[in-house]
């Protein structure tokens, strides 16, 4: 029956390119020229950045000036702080791109890899700022910006004292005695990360294995955007009323587009989901760890009630 059904959609979807082709066309080169002009320039140059510095073992190094900030707060290590960091300050998917690298390379625990999952993976503060505040016509940010933001770190925070309490920061040690710390500490709570553990390796060789990945990634991110760009084709056909409002759950950047500022709160609420194209890239990130999409689903779902009740107690108080 399921094999049915998934046959019976692919050739309805086909039914209506063949049948609708200008409009197909129009779609599809929607979702291409969205990820050649926000995508590629905004997560690229993190992405290469991000898998040199792993794979050449210097994330902790990098969070050297966040670190004593966060770690009091979250009590998580310092690769954990890494992914954190690059989650909420690079956007969507590079979160999720950055837990599935650190996981495999060996640098997380699965634990530390489920929390980060469950709360890092966002919207960028670029493409918020110079997109979706413009689109929809903001008039007091930093109320956007915490709803954005604040609400998935408070909600990490809850995670972190209640579902994840089992994690906990190393003590403070030399980098010899971190490295035997993390490493048989690993190897007791997670044999199967330890096991796939890479070595570090010199720059150029990193940075080449670092560019070949990304750029790999990013032509995976791509035929995912056109794919869900191009599905906005079956409500625009028929339902066409319903159009505007489906289209940011299939694709976020080329629905909002299409819902402009017509409803504010709306987009807003959508954005800590991300439309199911945003679920499709992070299941590309994470696929080869074993991290469940899932857990990840339900995550977004409180996320995205939360967001709807700050909007809501926004509205209530006038704020908005």
């Amino acid at each position: 029956m399921k094999k049915t059904l998934t046959i019976g959609i692919f050739l309805f979807l086909m039914f209506c390119i063949l049948t609708n082709s200008a409009q197909s066309l129009k779609f599809a080169a929607n979702g291409l020229q969205l990820w050649l002009d926000k995508m590629v320039p905004a997560l690229l140059p993190f992405m290469i950045l991000s898998g040199t510095l792993i794979r050449t073992g210097l994330t902790e190094g990098f969070t050297t000036l966040v670190y004593p900030v966060v770690k009091p707060v979250f009590r998580v290590r310092p690769n954990v702080c890494y992914v954190m960091l690059m989650g909420f300050m690079c956007g969507f998917p590079m979160g999720a791109k950055c837990v599935g690298d650190m996981y495999l390379h060996g640098k997380l625990t699965k634990r530390e890899a489920e929390y980060l999952l469950a709360f890092c993976n966002n919207i960028g503060p670029v493409y918020f700022v110079s997109f979706v505040l413009p689109l929809i016509g903001c008039s007091s940010p930093a109320y956007y910006l915490f709803g954005m933001y604040g609400l998935p770190l408070l909600y990490g925070l809850v995670l972190r004292y209640t579902v994840y309490a089992d994690l906990s920061a190393p003590p403070d040690l030399s980098d010899h005695a971190k490295t035997n710390f993390r490493q048989s500490k690993q190897k007791k709570t997670d044999p199967i990360a330890n096991e796939q553990a890479s070595p570090v390796q010199p720059l150029l060789p990193a940075l080449d294995e670092s560019i070949r990945g990304s750029v790999q990634s990013m032509l995976m991110l791509g035929g995912y955007m056109i794919l869900f760009d191009l599905l906005m084709l079956i409500p625009y056909l028929y339902w066409r009323s319903a159009y505007p409002y489906l289209a940011p759950f299939l694709e976020i950047t080329g629905g909002l587009a299409v819902l402009g500022a017509d409803m504010p709160i709306y987009s807003l609420v959508l954005l800590p989901f991300g439309g199911l194209s945003c679920l499709a890239q992070t299941y590309s990130c994470i696929k080869d760890t074993g991290l469940s999409l899932a857990d990840h689903v339900c995550h977004k779902a409180v996320l995205t009630a939360g967001t709807v009740c700050y909007y809501l107690l926004l509205r209530l108080l006038r704020l908005l």
